[in-house]
């Protein structure tokens, strides 16, 4: 009887010792949870997935991040004393000077981006406008200041150059790249120091903005803020696509749409004004405006027919070749002319002293002129 009894309680006994043992282990299975132990693995650098797709891109922020400094501009502003200060009889009754003014240091903070190591830098014309005195600041910590070598008020660009030795520079990339390929903005926003911010491009070639005369841009996502101001915009090799140059926003924070200049198009301005101080562009001396449906009946033409001369500069290459408002331009050089703006950034692309072909309707009738191209003056014309 014994021997039965034992038979069977081992079977019993070994049941519920498992059955302790599985509670312990999942005590899930009760309804009561166990206490969480983390178990973190760090590594050195990220592990790709088995796809190959790159989980960061801290090596390509490292290799263009030097590069990028941080600029502090200051001059020195006139401010009067009294706003009715401009008033003589309010300057007689009080027994004030002529010229009542109070001097004051105004200070403003942007970007920069070394491209050759020689010391030239990038940056936007806005950021450096008017300054008495221009400070650049290296990742490194090393200061030094800047002279200016030219600006380009129409395209925002400025060059500046540096007495520094051991400079790294950027690797220039002359395509932008394909809308949705990731960017990273590399600036000093706000003054808070060097911050690192990520999205895609957008879009190439935008224009129309109205922040500069001859607009190109390359559009992102990637947060840009005031101080991020010609700053890089980089792609995921650590090559530098463009001079971050404007925000579109109602706040006057990232709104998510910003606006670089190619970096293609910012060496071209930069080697002009190393080498003959402006910008040398090809000038037409027409103001256009778009043909409207009003204007394409008026005229007896179709909408698309091109755009309409608005204005012709006195003494410019347009009046010396009979070109009158009110003309319409169909073509330039062989190619049809649908957008004024477009059309005149074509022209500005163009050697001075190349002639060129317009074709116009003048009264329902097509003209044929032979152009000249001149240069466009420094007045902004």
């Amino acid at each position: 009887m014994l021997q039965q009894i034992t038979r069977i309680l081992w079977p019993v006994l070994t049941g519920i010792l498992i059955a302790l043992l599985v509670i312990r282990e999942f005590p899930e299975l009760t309804g009561r949870t166990k206490g969480i132990e983390l178990n973190l693995i760090e590594t050195a650098t990220p592990v790709a997935p088995r796809d190959g797709a790159i989980v960061s891109y801290a090596d390509a922020v490292e290799r263009a991040a030097p590069a990028v400094v941080n600029i502090y501009t200051s001059k020195v502003v006139e401010t009067r004393v009294h706003p009715l200060a401009n008033d003589p009889a309010f300057r007689n009754f009080f027994n004030l000077p002529s010229e009542p003014r109070r001097q004051r240091m105004q200070s403003s903070l942007g970007s920069g981006v070394i491209v050759s190591g020689n010391g030239y830098l990038l940056t936007n014309h806005h950021v450096i406008a008017g300054a008495d005195d221009v400070i650049v600041e290296l990742r490194d910590g090393r200061t030094a200041k800047a002279n200016i070598v030219g600006t380009d008020p129409d395209t925002d660009i400025a060059v500046l150059k540096v007495e520094l030795t051991d400079l790294p520079a950027l690797v220039l990339t002359t395509s932008p790249g394909r809308v949705g390929d990731f960017v990273f903005a590399i600036g000093n926003p706000f003054g808070v120091g060097q911050t690192v911010t990520m999205g895609i491009l957008s879009a190439v070639g935008r224009n129309q903005i109205g922040v500069a005369n001859y607009e190109n841009f390359i559009q992102t996502d990637a947060a840009i803020n005031p101080g991020n101001s010609g700053g890089a915009l980089i792609n995921i090799r650590g090559e530098l696509v463009g001079i971050n140059t404007a925000i579109f926003s109602r706040s006057g924070g990232s709104n998510g749409i910003g606006f670089a200049i190619p970096a293609s198009v910012a060496v071209e301005i930069m080697q002009d004004l190393i080498d003959h101080g402006t910008v040398i562009r090809g000038w037409l001396g027409i103001e256009t405006q778009p043909l409207t449906v009003d204007l394409a009946r008026s005229f007896g033409v179709r909408q698309n027919a091109g755009v309409l001369v608005a204005g012709v500069f006195r003494r410019s290459p347009a009046q010396l070749a009979d070109i009158l408002p009110g003309d319409i331009l169909t073509h330039l050089n062989g190619e049809r002319v649908t957008e004024g703006r477009a059309a005149m950034d074509q022209v500005a692309e163009i050697e001075p002293g190349t002639q060129i072909e317009l074709k116009l309707l003048r009264q329902g009738q097509e003209i044929v002129r032979q152009v000249v191209i001149g240069q466009r003056p420094k007045t902004g014309l």
